[in-house]
Parts: structure tokens; C-alpha cells; sequence
């Protein structure tokens, strides 16, 4: 076997171990959930520490087997987002503690590696314009940038199940889990503001990578367009949020909706 089939074969196994290490953490959060026992939060959490170094594992030995930053394709993109989502995660609950935010996070990771295990993992070689010390920079800004968006996203699905709990007046099953409206709306805010602020470096970064790559700095290419598209939404948001107060359900609402603009973008683009 040589050193190469070896890193594949390692590469493979990574993944694999990856998705059960998730699966298992997404369960125990689940199970925390619904029976509120702290030992089991605690072992959902190691779970997910060790899924994050499992993944940060992949993503090395992909390297030594593209030669390139994994990034490129939709595979990789997405396995990265998982990445991303799961650093922004602990680095977030490293400082804060928001009740049961891990449940939804640990779905949210959960189904991005699983979309990533569903798409080809062949090695697809870069074109030698793209070969560039900005394609890291640029790409993960910008998949850093999505993985605290998808914390705002997780925050605002919590804000309208309490918001709804709430308003039928009828206090039961989610009302004793989640934090109060309060606390989620000051977790979107942030986790907005951190997000939007990774995604317009990232839109600095590329398009000074297309000047380099392309002489030019700006080529209206489907990413390109759809990169824009996804910045001006969040600017929005964050200018309503801001200036203009348009906090709790609406704010929520507006978090959710462009999220999904995210994904759907991710998946046309790179697909």
C-alpha cells in the first residue's frame, strides 16, 4: 500500500468516524433535551469537542491528498460549513452559556455532514488561476462567516418556538427549554454582527482574489452575484436590526429566511 492509498484509505475512515461521533452527539443532545439530566449534557458536549477534532482531522489529511485547500468542492464546501459551524459553536459557548442551544446546533452540523456525505468525494484538480494563497483566505472567511450565521439561524428558530409557545398561552414543552425571548434575541444579534462581519472580509478577500486570478475585480459570474445577493440581505438585517429596531419575531423571521437564501445559493453554485 502505498503512502498515498494509505492517507485515502485514513481520510476515509475520518469521515466515517466523523458522522457517528456527530450522530452520537446529536442524540445525547436530544436525550438532554427531553430529560434535562445535566450528566448527559455534559457527555453531548465531549461528544461534539471530539467530533470537531475528528473533523478538523479530515479536513488535514484531504489537504494531503487534494495538495489544496478541501474547499472547492460541493463535498468539501459543506463539510467545511459543518466545520465552521461547529468551531463557531464552542467558541461561542466557551464565553456564553445559552440553555439548549447545543440541540439545535448539533442538528444543524449533523445535516450539513450528512449533505456533504451525499455528494461525489472525487478529487476534482484546480484550474492554475485559482491556484492562490487567497482561496483559503477567501473561502474560509467566508465559510467561517456562514458558520455563525448558522448560529443566528439556530437562535432564531428557538425565538419563534418560545415566541409561539408564548402567545398561545399555553406554557408547556418548549417554554421550560429554551431561554427566554430576551437572551435570544441578544444571541441573533451577536451572532449576526460576528457573521456579517466574516462575510464582508470575505467579499473584500475575493474580490481582490479576482483581480489577482482574473485582472479584473469584479466578473458578475454566478458567484460573484450570488455572493452579493447573500451580503445585501445581511446588510439589510443588520441595518433594520440596528438602526431601525426590528428585533424579536420579525428579526427572527428575517434570520431564518436568510439562512435558507444560504444554502440554496451554497447548493446552485457549487453544484
Amino acid at each position: 500500500m502505498t503512502q498515498e492509498t494509505l492517507i485515502q484509505e485514513i481520510n476515509y475512515l475520518l469521515f466515517l468516524a466523523v458522522l457517528t461521533v456527530t450522530l452520537l452527539s446529536c442524540a445525547a443532545y436530544l436525550v438532554f433535551f427531553l430529560s434535562q439530566k445535566k450528566p448527559i449534557r455534559r457527555w453531548a458536549r465531549f461528544l461534539l469537542i471530539g467530533s470537531w477534532i475528528l473533523q478538523s482531522g479530515y479536513i488535514v489529511t484531504r489537504y494531503m491528498t487534494v495538495g489544496s485547500t478541501p474547499i472547492t468542492t460541493y463535498h468539501e464546501a459543506v463539510f467545511f460549513f459543518a466545520w465552521a459551524t461547529t468551531s463557531a459553536y464552542l467558541s461561542f459557548r466557551w464565553r456564553y452559556t445559552v440553555r439548549n442551544f447545543g440541540t439545535f446546533v448539533s442538528m444543524l452540523v449533523l445535516g450539513l455532514l450528512i449533505g456533504s456525505s451525499l455528494a461525489s468525494r472525487d478529487i476534482i484538480p484546480l484550474e492554475p488561476a485559482l491556484q492562490s494563497l487567497w482561496l483559503p483566505v477567501h473561502a474560509g472567511i467566508s465559510l467561517i462567516a456562514y458558520g455563525f450565521l448558522g448560529l443566528a439561524f439556530c437562535g432564531g428558530l428557538m425565538y419563534l418556538l418560545q415566541e409561539r409557545e408564548l402567545k398561545s398561552r399555553k406554557l408547556g414543552y418548549f417554554f421550560s427549554r429554551l431561554p427566554s425571548l430576551e437572551a435570544l434575541d441578544q444571541l441573533n444579534s451577536h451572532c449576526l454582527a460576528v457573521g456579517f462581519a466574516f462575510l464582508t472580509l470575505g467579499m473584500v478577500t475575493g474580490i481582490f482574489w479576482s483581480k489577482q486570478a482574473w485582472g479584473t475585480y469584479w466578473r458578475w459570474n454566478p458567484k460573484e452575484v450570488c455572493s452579493l445577493i447573500i451580503w445585501c440581505i445581511y446588510l439589510v438585517q443588520i441595518h433594520q436590526r440596528f438602526t431601525v429596531g426590528w428585533r424579536g419575531r420579525r428579526g427572527a423571521q428575517m434570520i431564518v429566511g436568510g439562512f435558507v437564501v444560504v444554502l440554496i445559493t451554497l447548493w446552485l453554485v457549487i453544484t
